[in-house]
């Protein structure tokens, strides 16, 4: 069993939109691991309405409610404390499926590979021609991570061969239960967000596993929508904290990885963040 992890708060549309499309996901079981974190608009009501839906198409429904937003980490970490499933899958809820089959296939790289621990889809924009989100972290020689090729073209060749990364966000990403397992969660000194999935991924990769972008599943992710879009969430201080503190710990490892130079940060200055109209893209397999 697949165990879906979703957290919402606010920005119902979003979130209305990403459940809708995980019904059409391919592989089965699976089970809704919901997190509503303090919401204050529809979100509760959507909930409830979408676990019965779901419950009547067979599918296992978990709904965790909280009075006040505990923050990303607590809220997943809650969520895998009760999720029955083999493999876990991260999703936030600004991105959308564009694949039917994409949990068959990154659950069949897992299968495939025992030393494989997470794996991510290629994340685009969900807007045409769908250039590229995420499809990668790289290291710079000054310790900073970045994604590799942002806003390039779907069909871009560096971007479409199956390989390991140091680390991978967590938009969305599907592993074993056995990570949770072994390592405990997310680390909620990261709280309430940001650089938690880089820490859990240099984690899982100091026990032994590895992280890897499977390019050939591709999902479609608005990026930052509740995070960035969250007036409670200082976003930028708190991604400056955060930051310092994941280079603090893996300082020695990030060096080791580096093979970027620093000019590379540029990337940052690609953003594309939406927090108007909502799209509907359509699957494409």
């Amino acid at each position: 069993m697949l165990s879906l992890i979703v957290l919402c708060c606010n920005k119902v549309d979003y979130s209305a939109l990403l459940l809708e499309s995980l019904l059409a996901t391919e592989y089965r079981p699976l089970e809704f691991c919901l997190v509503d974190n303090g919401s204050t608009d529809e979100t509760p009501q959507m909930l409830v309405e979408f676990a019965a839906r779901a419950k009547a198409a067979g599918h296992g429904v978990k709904v965790l409610t909280f009075a006040e937003n505990i923050g990303a980490i607590r809220g997943r970490n809650e969520a895998m404390q009760v999720a029955d499933g083999r493999w876990f899958a991260f999703l936030d809820n600004d991105t959308i499926v564009r694949d039917r089959d994409w949990a068959t296939r990154l659950i069949a790289r897992l299968e495939a590979e025992d030393d494989l621990g997470i794996v991510s889809p290629k994340l685009v924009f969900p807007w045409e021609p769908y250039d590229i989100e995420f499809c990668g972290i790289e290291i710079t020689e000054g310790g900073r991570p970045v994604y590799v090729n942002r806003g390039a073209p779907i069909d871009h060749p560096a971007c479409n061969v199956y390989r390991d990364y140091p680390c991978l966000i967590s938009a969305c990403i599907v592993f074993r239960r056995r990570l949770y397992d072994e390592l405990g969660g997310l680390d909620e000194v990261y709280s309430p967000v940001q650089f938690e999935d880089l820490d859990f991924c240099y984690r899982a990769r100091a026990a032994g596993w590895r992280c890897a972008v499977d390019p050939s599943v591709e999902m479609y992710h608005w990026e930052h929508t509740t995070t960035a879009g969250t007036s409670t969430i200082p976003f930028e201080l708190v991604t400056l904290r955060n930051g310092r503190t994941f280079k603090k710990r893996w300082d020695a490892e990030l060096a080791a990885d580096a093979i970027l130079p620093n000019e590379a940060a540029q990337w940052l200055q690609i953003q594309r963040y939406n927090y108007g109209e909502v799209p509907n893209p359509p699957f494409r397999r």
